[in-house]
């Protein structure tokens, strides 16, 4: 029984039952109804036994006008009140277990998911998959020239153009300081390699508030395309190669890695977007 009570509860701060107070108040009033009804018959059944046995004190039709008038509606109103004080506290501690859990998997500057939520979803996936890795271009320059504050503006910025451009079809985090990522099993090679030229282009269009002039940043990133069984630590190599020779080669580019980790012929290994 404890087992039973235990598993349910934990139920329920899964939010099971318990996704919001209209929730617990409809299903406060069924189980006062199911009480009521138990209680009512458990009432009568006692005094027909009591009758039975002529242990009676009373007559029985008094008896059973007594146990109709007052047992179901003082059950219902016990049982439907203690449900909805245990059933808010419980609603209450679910949504701030789910809150707690959103937190843990998201990063409070950029509101994108973390590195943790996002190499779980990466490894969960089990279908070919494609990974950009995208640094923000000279990004300690703008630290020292504009402060932490600008910075910060800036990995907003390209955090909420990042999702604007992938959201649909993909999923985006910031798995470093200047250092995002984002993967999709959704797309073609060459339409995800798009995406990426496409965030690239408009992050370096974007003009970003700050003294004593605008400013604007490029970014540079890396692709790699990830096997099914493959998991996060092999692509992410395999990109942040990618994302070393778009550094080396003038920044402000995507580069394309076409290794997959097995021994395919005919394949090279990196070719500039």
């Amino acid at each position: 029984m404890v087992a039973v009570i235990r598993n349910w509860i934990v139920k329920q701060l899964m939010l099971g039952e318990f996704r919001s107070y209209r929730d617990v108040c409809r299903k406060s009033v069924l189980v006062g109804l199911k009480a009521a009804a138990l209680a009512y018959g458990l009432n009568l059944g006692s005094h027909f036994l009591l009758y039975g046995f002529g242990m009676l004190p009373y007559e029985l039709g008094s008896a059973v006008v007594i146990a109709t008038v007052l047992t179901p509606p003082i059950t219902f109103i016990l049982a439907s009140v203690s449900y909805v004080a245990v059933g808010f506290a419980i609603h209450d501690l679910g949504v701030s277990r789910a809150e707690l859990q959103r937190l843990s998997r998201t990063d409070m500057l950029s509101g994108l998911a973390n590195r943790r939520a996002f190499l779980e979803q990466f490894d969960s996936c089990d279908r070919e998959k494609f990974l950009i890795v995208i640094d923000i271009d000279r990004f300690k320059r703008v630290n020292d020239k504009y402060g932490h504050s600008v910075g910060d503006q800036v990995i907003v910025k390209v955090a909420e153009m990042l999702s604007e451009v992938f959201g649909e079809s993909g999923v985006c985090a910031r798995i470093g300081g200047e250092e995002f990522a984002a993967f999709s099993a959704d797309l073609s090679f060459s339409e995800f390699a798009a995406l990426g030229e496409l965030a690239r282009i408009r992050i370096a269009g974007m003009r970003i508030d700050a003294e004593p002039g605008d400013l604007s940043v490029t970014v540079s990133g890396g692709i790699a395309r990830a096997l099914p069984e493959q998991k996060f630590g092999e692509a992410f190599s395999r990109a942040d190669k990618a994302l070393y020779a778009a550094k080396t080669g003038g920044r402000d580019r995507i580069v394309l890695s076409y290794e997959t980790g097995e021994a395919e012929p005919g394949q090279s290994d990196t070719a500039v977007a």
